[in-house]
């Protein structure tokens, strides 16, 4: 990356002001005091109220300005000066302060204003306006630019200052807004008080000290110039329109608004000027790397000829080849090694010598090559043209261009095979008795006639917690677990006889005095009189396989709970629109609306169903944060107060230490919510309910005894009750879909089911600990975070605004599809829609004021939502997406978690729900 001294002769901020520049400075600030003094004696003239000219030069003025910014920001990318950056956000200040001002102007677009805008407003927006772009050029004034020191992050130092002039302006807008009665009166009737005199008079005089402070840091730049001619018209533009004049729409007023334009001008037309500048000496700059490209290649040329006269005397094998693998050299050598010709080689793939099963190791090799790697004396195989292999040692280098970027690799090929093959034959032998000794995760036992352990392999250690040398020595009896010894002495003897034993299961005694359990395969070699014994400990076996059937078990709940969540939502979508348009419509009609109602909560108690589902499947999209849980647990035991009446005593007894997890709290919150209900029904008499956090670690040993627990830092949420307790033979079914003790038509058996999901899909642990007559206890383990926890915004206010933009519906449910039409089009919105993610293409492409994508994620066809999105972004950079869906699959959530920057309006969903999400995602 070029650094800043790069730019000091190309860009007016950094170039140092000439003579010239001096002058037509001075001409400028001149011909503006001229005007000044001819306009002045006639400040106070009335003149024709034009409201309009008061939008028109704002919106000119913020137009100017925004530009500007949008330059000096542009500069501030390449220079990264601290001083650029804050003049950029002064301009950035003054373009929305310009529009704030035209919006509440009083008898523009109301008779008061817009946005609440009080009798003062306008004038106190104009007060801030005129006296923060001082300040700005002030702060600017003051960095020392002949000392340089640059921004570290230009994406937090952009964040930073855009953000910071936004909550500065909209703070004291809403400030000057909401106080304006209490603010001082600075006009009266349309008049200029005294109050009015003595601000302006305080903003003329921080604007005069920003222009001696500027004046006074020399050398000036050319930036440095025209922001002085600014202020001067600043000043103009004050004394005319503000201090001079008598009231608003005199010619004070008036010509003060020139000045301001001309202000905003000249930045702008210096900056343009500079933007042109540097287009003509980057065009001079790509003449001269042109023709200094091309006396690099003719170099290249000539060394590559020497390079070649070289390679064809070489007795190794020396092959170039692209990236791509196509060959592009072929040396004589190579010929005698592979029998290929030239001919027959050159522009071929490099798999014409390659067996097919080690083309990925060619492509791994070209990978790492690509990276600018060198890779030494590669041992690997390779085919010659009749079909026989051949034991090559590779040296594979980079080749690279004359800008250093590479281009190819240049192979180096020695015929090893006689080598290897004496090598091999050599260390054979020890080499095959390393591998099943040391490398065997098998325990291999070798004993004698009288069943006396000859060798032990290492292996032992971690199956039967013995060292070798204590086995060794002593006969294998000892270590059978004694009901199963006469049926390994009955393969034993089975093999004496000369059968070959495989796959007959025995148990030996673990040293701690626990059964293990093994797979054996059994052999006599008679020459050397010895029993050969290999046996796979079937432990992890065993718990994989119940690891997989409990997969399998939820891998099929997921297929059920995908399938019937995208359809079942489908209707519920439309069901749910529609009766409330039918409530509305009976509302007047009792009868009628409880029926309504009545259709309304069984909707409710689908869509929770289908939810319940998903979250049991682990096919939710979570939205973890950083979250305090001790907050969330007193939260939502305050909430559970009235819900589980006075005869249960509810205690919390939550960690004095910060409990911060990464968790959705929305879920986690109703996770706590269906612990506690099911403790309720626990306790029908009353009893006590416990809530209870804090910060633990779940070490080695505690993951060996539990799976799927990482070892690591948790949260621990415990919710205990002392009710009637779980009999043990359900405790390992409790979190099953469906499974209740509650009796029919008493709950659903999701409740603990969508817990247990929830906390798997968080990446945590979940114990469940009962003894019935005594209670139950249930603790959750959360993934632990050590950053703060962020605070809670509230529910959003329902918000039905609509609008006036045009938005693409894709749905491929034809009712659904109707039922949303209906439903945006009377929220204010233009609609078109789509089936499919091929008919969506084709709209976009015929309408291009199209300003939101609303998709369903999943579609039939070759795309779903998540890629037809993609594609249209490609199209229109500029669009907005909002997704929907029931079931959303992987499209948009991986690992659990719903994908950053992605907004989804889960289904079903009612028309509020529809309304605020579409404003939130034009919005954006």
């Amino acid at each position: 990356m070029p650094s800043n001294e790069d730019h000091r002769d190309v860009l007016l901020s950094t170039s140092l002001a000439t003579r010239r520049d001096q002058l037509a400075a001075l001409v400028a600030v001149a011909m503006s005091g001229v005007l000044f003094a001819v306009a002045a004696p006639f400040a106070k003239l009335q003149l024709t109220a034009i409201p309009a000219f008061i939008a028109s030069y704002q919106s000119a003025l913020a137009l100017n300005d925004a530009i500007t910014a949008f330059l000096l920001f542009s500069q501030f990318v390449l220079m990264r000066s601290r001083s650029l950056l804050w003049l950029a956000s002064g301009y950035l200040f003054t373009a929305p302060a310009a529009l704030l001002h035209t919006l509440v102007f009083p008898g523009l677009y109301s008779p008061t204003g817009l946005l609440g805008a009080g009798s003062q407003t306008a004038v106190w927006i104009y007060m801030i306006w005129h006296g923060g772009f001082p300040l700005f050029v002030l702060i600017y004034a003051l960095h020392d630019r002949r000392q340089f020191t640059p921004v570290r992050s230009l994406a937090t130092s952009l964040s930073v200052a855009v953000g910071g002039v936004a909550l500065a302006l909209g703070a004291l807008t809403w400030g000057v807004i909401t106080f304006d009665a209490a603010l001082p009166q600075l006009l009266t009737g349309g008049t200029a008080t005294l109050e009015l005199k003595v601000a302006v008079g305080a903003i003329w005089c921080v604007t005069t000290v920003a222009l001696v402070v500027l004046a006074s840091r020399r050398p000036h730049s050319i930036l440095d110039l025209w922001v002085m001619v600014v202020l001067c018209a600043w000043l103009f533009d004050l004394s005319l329109s503000s201090l001079l004049n008598a009231s608003r729409f005199d010619l004070g007023y008036y010509a003060g608004r020139f000045y301001g334009l001309l202000a905003a001008s000249f930045v702008l037309g210096v900056l343009l000027a500079d933007n042109v500048g540097l287009q003509a000496k980057l065009t001079r700059l790509l003449q001269r790397q042109r023709r200094q490209s091309e006396s690099e290649r003719a170099r290249f040329i000539a060394r590559e000829r020497l390079f070649s006269a070289v390679v064809e005397s070489s007795n190794d094998a020396i092959i170039t080849l692209t990236l791509h693998g196509k060959i592009t050299s072929w040396n004589r050598a190579a010929e005698q090694l592979f029998g290929y010709a030239s001919d027959e080689a050159l522009g071929n793939d490099i798999g014409l010598i390659v067996p097919p099963d080690r083309r990925s190791e060619v492509d791994r090799i070209l990978e790492r090559i690509g990276g600018g790697e060198k890779i030494e004396h590669h041992e690997t195989v390779r085919r010659h043209k009749d079909g026989h292999q051949i034991e090559v040692s590779l040296s594979v280098s980079p080749i690279l261009d004359a800008r250093g970027a590479v281009i190819g690799a240049s192979k180096v090929a020695r015929d090893i095979t006689e080598a290897k093959r004496t090598r091999t034959a050599l260390t054979r032998e020890t080499e095959e008795r390393r591998r099943i000794f040391e490398t065997s995760q098998d325990l291999i036992l070798i004993a004698n006639s009288y069943g006396q352990l000859m060798q032990v392999s290492p292996s032992a250690r971690s199956i039967l917690g013995y060292e070798p040398e204590e086995m060794v020595g002593r006969n294998a009896s000892d270590f059978v677990y004694p009901p199963e010894l006469e049926v390994v002495r009955t393969q034993m003897r089975l093999c004496r006889r000369g059968q070959d034993v495989r796959d007959f299961e025995a148990q030996l005694l673990h040293k701690e005095g626990r059964g293990v359990v093994l797979n054996w395969m059994a052999s006599w070699s008679e020459p050397v009189q010895r029993h050969f014994f290999i046996g796979r400990d079937l432990t992890e076996k065993r718990a994989a396989e119940a690891q997989i059937r409990q997969a399998q078990k939820m891998e099929a709940v997921g297929q059920l709970t995908g399938g019937v969540a995208h359809d079942f939502n489908n209707i519920l979508t439309v069901i749910t629109g529609s009766i409330g348009i039918i409530a509305d419509a009976v509302s007047d009609r009792p009868e009628l609306a409880s029926v309504a109602k009545l259709i309304d909560d069984s909707a409710d108690r689908g869509a929770e169903l289908t939810r319940q589902l998903l979250a049991f499947a682990r096919k939710q999209p979570l939205q973890p944060v950083d979250l305090d849980v001790n907050a969330l647990m007193d939260e939502t035991a305050a909430l559970l107060r009235p819900t589980l009446g006075a005869q249960i005593e509810i205690v919390r007894i939550l960690s004095t230490d910060p409990c911060t997890a990464l968790a959705d709290p929305n879920q986690l919150a109703t996770a706590i919510v269906n612990l506690a209900l099911n403790a309720r029904d626990a306790m029908p008499e009353g009893g006590k309910l416990t809530f209870e956090t804090a910060n633990v670690v779940l070490d080695e040993d505690y993951a060996n005894a539990n799976n799927e627990v990482a070892v690591g830092d948790y949260v621990m949420l415990a919710v205990s009750d002392t009710g009637c307790g779980i009999p043990p033979a359900y405790l390992e079914k409790v979190f099953d879909p469906f499974f209740s003790t509650k009796g029919i038509g008493k709950g659903t058996g999701l409740g603990l089911s969508m817990v247990f999901g929830f906390v798997k899909q968080s990446g945590g642990h979940i114990k469940i600990y009962s003894e019935v007559g005594h209670g139950t206890s249930i603790k959750l383990y959360l993934p632990r975070s050590t950053s703060a926890p962020v605070a809670e915004t509230g529910q959003q206010v329902t918000d039905l605004r609509g609008g006036d933009e045009t938005i693409l519906i894709v749905e491929d449910d034809p009712l659904v599809r109707q039922h949303v039409l209906a439903q945006v089009a009377a929220l204010g919105y233009t609609t078109l829609a789509a089936a499919n993610a091929a008919e969506a293409l084709d709209v976009l492409e015929r309408h291009p004021e199209i300003d939101l994508l609303f998709t369903d994620v999943i579609m039939p066809g070759s795309m779903n939502g998540r890629q037809l999105a993609d594609a249209a972004r490609g199209r229109r950079p500029s669009l907005k997406t909002l997704f929907t869906s029931g079931y959303t699959e992987n499209a948009i959530v991986h690992h659990g978690r719903l994908d950053a920057n992605v907004l989804l309006l889960a289904k079903p969903y009612r028309k509020p729900d529809l309304a605020r999400m579409i404003r939130i995602a034009l919005d954006r």
